[in-house]
């Protein structure tokens, strides 16, 4: 006898893109996420708190509450990194796969390093090890800094032309012999401009003030940039046997490239990682695009913590006219109804991402 056929609905579950957060994103407004968020998973931040205990620094979960919020303290780049990967990762298990199926991940920046992790390309505790060292080189070195500065306008829409300046006055900047700057984020309506004292004060002084920009970054090394070139070989010499693997899901790096499960060399990921990666600009912009186009998502999903890279995502979706978007009025309208972008770090948002227990 054939068994009768289930009455019960087959739901289809929703392709989402997975975006991780760089630097930045866990401020004041954060601290407490891990305990927050993800207390369910005390073992496991027990396992980063070891491999931080190993390397003689305050734990996450230290860091995370037991230590009051210190901007000079929190935003160091060998605290950030690993707070900002273990929200964001933790974040990555949490999200409900009964509703979602993970089709590709990006990141910003070090969200290629939460990336690695979230996408399969390394073990949880390599792809920690990973961020913590690269964080530890970063704030050691602190070679030059980052400035911030728009070039959409007010509503979000793009204005090329106004990017082309912008490009054109670094580039003239970085030529002049006496100062370094190079761009080193593509994001989104923003640029982020990397270089030496002398580049970014000559840069600051030739932007004409909108709000708070030109805005330099705290803490901030330069990032993407030539001025890398001795954290990468470091990192090379430290990392030489770092497992990466081809990852199971695809990935989508810095010049927009993607890493499939199924035609990644683990060697050249490697390269990539700490190389490229580390010294040239890293096109965010770019990542987020291919991944809308290659993979036509039902939803993004934004990682924690924090949500400040949602403008970012929101101003690539427009640039792109993703489902018809011109302008920041549009893009909110279209979230209120039905948001296409889900930002875990904000909380109506995560309601609808996460499951209901951890699997």
């Amino acid at each position: 006898m054939n068994p009768q056929p289930s009455s019960a609905p087959v739901v289809r579950r929703e392709r989402v893109v997975v975006v991780c957060p760089g630097r930045g994103t866990y401020n004041q407004a954060e601290w407490g996420y891990l305990a927050r968020h993800h207390a369910a998973r005390a073992a496991l931040v027990e396992s980063f708190d070891a491999l931080r205990r190993a390397h003689q620094q305050p734990t996450l979960t230290e860091l995370d509450g037991r230590l009051p919020y210190q901007l000079a303290l929190h935003s160091r780049g060998d605290h950030a990194s690993a707070l900002i990967w273990a929200c964001a990762h933790l974040d990555a298990l949490a999200l409900d796969p009964r509703r979602y199926e993970v089709v590709a991940v990006t990141g910003n920046s070090m969200g290629w390093y939460i990336a690695l992790g979230v996408g399969g390309a390394l073990p949880a505790l390599d792809a920690l090890n990973l961020v913590n060292t690269m964080g530890t080189l970063m704030q050691t070195a602190l070679a030059g800094g980052q400035l911030l500065y728009p070039w959409v306008d007010e509503a979000w829409r793009p204005q090329p032309r106004e990017k082309e300046r912008l490009l054109a006055l670094a580039a003239q900047i970085g030529a002049a012999g006496d100062a370094r700057l190079y761009l080193s984020i593509d994001l989104g309506g923003m640029l982020v401009f990397g270089g030496d004292e002398t580049g970014l004060k000559r840069m600051q002084a030739a932007l004409p003030a909108q709000g708070r920009f030109p805005m330099r970054l705290h803490n901030h090394a330069a990032f993407h940039t030539p001025l890398q070139q001795p954290v990468r070989e470091q990192a090379r010499r430290l990392l030489p046997a770092t497992p990466f693997a081809a990852p199971r899901v695809p990935l989508v790096d810095g010049f927009g490239r993607i890493w499939t499960p199924h035609a990644t060399d683990p060697q050249a990921l490697w390269d990539y990682t700490l190389g490229a990666q580390l010294t040239e600009p890293y096109d965010f912009t770019r990542a987020v695009s291919v991944a809308l186009r290659e993979f036509a998502p039902d939803r993004l999903v934004l990682l924690g913590p924090g949500g400040t890279l949602g403008g970012a995502v929101a101003q690539i979706m427009i640039q792109n006219r993703w489902r018809g978007l011109d302008c920041k009025d549009a893009f909110q309208a279209a979230q209120a109804a039905d948001p296409f972008l889900l930002s875990m770090g904000i909380d109506e948002q995560r309601a609808t991402a996460v499951a209901t227990a951890p699997g």
